[in-house]
């Protein structure tokens, strides 16, 4: 039985609902891009999140900037994967969350993301909250009622 099956929506916080740290693919900010591309596809996940040597959150990175920073004049210059840096690639511009935001703010998050992550008040990643976690609850509290 879930621990949020007997909750009403207006009761769950985020932290009732995410994927802890230890579950989630993550790079760091000093890896190659060729390592987080690898991670990506051997995941299959569009996006991870990027984390400093203290497992600080720094931002996200997906496969579209890989790509695009690895994309020439004509050509994806491969070579580059191996050189640059997840850092210089990454988004830093991302929405996170807090562990006792309430299931409304995590909707309103995962809105435009397949997935937020959440941190806490030092920085240090605590893990994500996922679009398709969200949706499930909203349906689970549905179809209860």
């Amino acid at each position: 039985m879930s621990a949020t099956q007997d909750k009403k929506l207006t009761d769950i916080v985020v932290d009732d609902l995410m994927i802890s740290s230890e579950k989630v693919a993550h790079v760091q900010l000093n890896n190659p891009l060729e390592h987080a591309l690898l991670i990506l596809v051997k995941s299959g996940y569009s996006a991870v999140p990027v984390l400093d040597s203290s497992y600080k959150l720094a931002g996200t990175i997906g496969k579209t900037r890989i790509l695009n920073a690895v994309l020439g004049l004509e050509r994806f210059e491969t070579e580059k994967l191996s050189d640059m840096r997840v850092h210089e690639a990454m988004n830093t511009d991302i929405p996170c969350l807090s562990r006792s935001d309430s299931f409304m703010d995590g909707l309103k998050a995962v809105t435009n993301y397949p997935f937020v992550c959440v941190a806490d008040e030092e920085n240090h990643f605590d893990g994500i909250l996922t679009r398709r976690v969200i949706l499930k609850q909203f349906k689970r509290d549905y179809y209860t009622k």
